[in-house]
């Protein structure tokens, strides 16, 4: 039983390791496409919005994977109430970072409805 605790715990640190390697995938690959697109572009001052928007979309997505890896890593391999403790504090940050960015994004809080645009 001993040694199928030791290979689920290894597995699980292996799968939430991937999981953070993909999150940082993600964020680097959206920037350096963005950039690759906002460089491209004649008349870039125009689309910088565009630009930052596209930033921030990359950053939101890789944090929500980045908030999953914490927690795959955290709940199923040692759970503390210091670990817990940590990942409230981690996801606490993600979620304050996701929703000022979502802010600079779309000019909205996440409870706030959408303005529907003609």
């Amino acid at each position: 039983m001993h040694d199928l605790n030791a290979a689920v715990a290894y597995w699980l640190h292996f799968v939430g390791n991937g999981i953070e390697i993909f999150g940082v995938l993600v964020i680097v690959l959206g920037i350096g496409w963005s950039t690759y697109l906002y460089v491209g572009q004649r008349m870039a001052e125009t689309h910088y919005g565009t630009y930052k928007i596209r930033i921030g979309r990359s950053l939101l997505l890789g944090l929500e994977v980045l908030v999953a890896a914490d927690i795959v890593k955290t709940i199923a391999l040692e759970l503390t109430f210091t670990s817990l403790g940590l990942l409230a504090g981690l996801v606490l940050i993600r979620t304050f970072l996701s929703w000022t960015l979502l802010l600079e994004i779309e000019g909205r809080w996440p409870w706030q409805r959408r303005k529907h645009r003609p």
